[in-house]
């Protein structure tokens, strides 16, 4: 069955999302995520420009062979901008392959290997006492695990904090020119170890807490963190360090037995190699739109299960529905899930996107409808163009710049 077009959709429903549409001969649709928050347009154009011109006429059906004709094909490899790219056109071809057979993807995954995905949500307040009130939002709506983020005092701004609805924790600033935040180690530090022994307090020792950190912190900062949250039995921390230098993760390890997570930025397996292999981490971020689409993310996700690593993929809203549906057909059919992030979208996103994955008792489920089960309304797209986003960076005190 051969490629007849593709085509690359740009829309903003609440957010920017850039979505790819490969239409076969026989008129069947796939749909896939290219959206890469703060640089959606790279995409697009590498798409439009270098990719949709080589799909056409291809078979749809050969997806590990279009794999790697547009990886190993091109002379420059990896990356968040090609590595989304190939994600789009991957999982445009898993919903193409599932609508031919009749048949949800994760079947053709291998089938369940469990009843349901288990999802965290994120609660967040300006103080520990809203926080408190968030975390009771979330449990009472049946979610098994919650990331938990406060303020974080003497600071004008804190990540994760705020947004335009509950689970949006930060909204990208409008314009052209990112915000700046300023960012306090020591304050920081000194603060999250009460925060959570709140929620603890509060909540008992069975609510699953997990924390963001947002590779704010050195290794044996990380490490310092790692120990003083050990008594309240975290989930995970979350992205305690940047992880470029995957060796750092071993200072960590060396210093707290606190669950360790980390990845959403990574793009390839080698991106998360030694972490996996040498037991650094406890879970594995990454997400089908980043890591080269479900293909390649199964090949991080059994590299993984080898060494007793499971999933936590990112899940945050800036990924479309398209991305987070295929997510949860890849949670559903390996073998070592974890847990995995669900923040929802911003609304109007309900006009762009339709999706057949439900919640129920904190486990979702992607449903049975053939492929992915998202399905895009282009007339309604087109009612919300792009809008210039970004996101914000980070200085210290004395004005360095630092990761946000």
């Amino acid at each position: 069955m051969k490629i007849t077009a593709a085509d690359v959709i740009v829309t903003c429903p609440g957010r920017n999302y850039v979505t790819l549409k490969i239409t076969t001969e026989d008129g069947l649709v796939g749909w896939g995520d290219a959206t890469l928050n703060g640089r959606e347009l790279a995409v697009a154009s590498y798409l439009r420009d270098h990719v949709c011109p080589l799909l056409i006429g291809r078979n749809a059906t050969r997806i590990t062979d279009t794999w790697q004709y547009l990886y190993r094909g091109a002379y420059w490899r990896r990356g968040p901008v090609t590595m989304t790219a190939i994600a789009a056109v991957d999982v445009a071809l898993w919903d193409i392959l599932g609508k031919i057979s009749g048949l949800p993807v994760y079947r053709l995954l291998g089938g369940a290997a469990r009843e349901g995905v288990t999802v965290y949500g994120h609660a967040n307040g300006s103080t520990i006492e809203e926080l408190l009130t968030d975390v009771a939002h979330y449990r009472d709506q049946g979610y098994r695990a919650i990331r938990v983020q406060a303020a974080v005092p003497g600071l004008d701004s804190t990540y994760g904090i705020g947004g335009k609805s509950a689970g949006h924790t930060y909204e990208p600033a409008d314009g052209e020119q990112p915000t700046e935040n300023v960012w306090d180690t020591a304050a920081y530090l000194d603060f999250v170890p009460k925060m959570v022994a709140a929620v603890r307090d509060e909540f008992g020792p069975t609510v699953r807490l997990l924390h963001d950190v947002h590779h704010r912190l050195s290794p044996i900062e990380a490490g310092q963190l790692g120990k003083s949250l050990e008594p309240y039995r975290m989930f995970w921390i979350e992205d305690s360090t940047p992880a470029e230098d995957q060796s750092a993760f071993r200072t960590i390890r060396q210093h707290t037995t606190t669950p360790l997570a980390v990845g959403e930025v990574f793009n390839s397996v080698y991106d998360c190699n030694q972490l996996i292999t040498e037991r650094l981490i406890d879970y594995i971020r990454t997400s089908v739109s980043h890591t080269g689409g479900i293909t390649h993310l199964r090949d991080v996700f059994a590299l993984a299960n080898v060494y007793g690593v499971r999933s936590g993929s990112h899940g945050a809203g800036d990924l479309s529905p398209v991305s987070f549906a295929s997510a949860l057909h890849l949670d559903m059919a390996i073998p070592n899930f974890g847990i995995q992030e669900y923040m929802g979208h911003l609304d109007p996103w309900r006009e762009v996107f339709s999706v057949g994955y439900t919640m129920h008792d904190g486990l979702m489920h992607p449903g049975d409808a053939p492929g992915l089960g998202v399905e895009l309304d282009e007339q309604a797209a087109a009612r919300y163009p792009y809008q210039p986003q970004y996101l914000p960076v980070n200085r210290l005190t004395d004005g360095s710049m630092w990761d946000w």
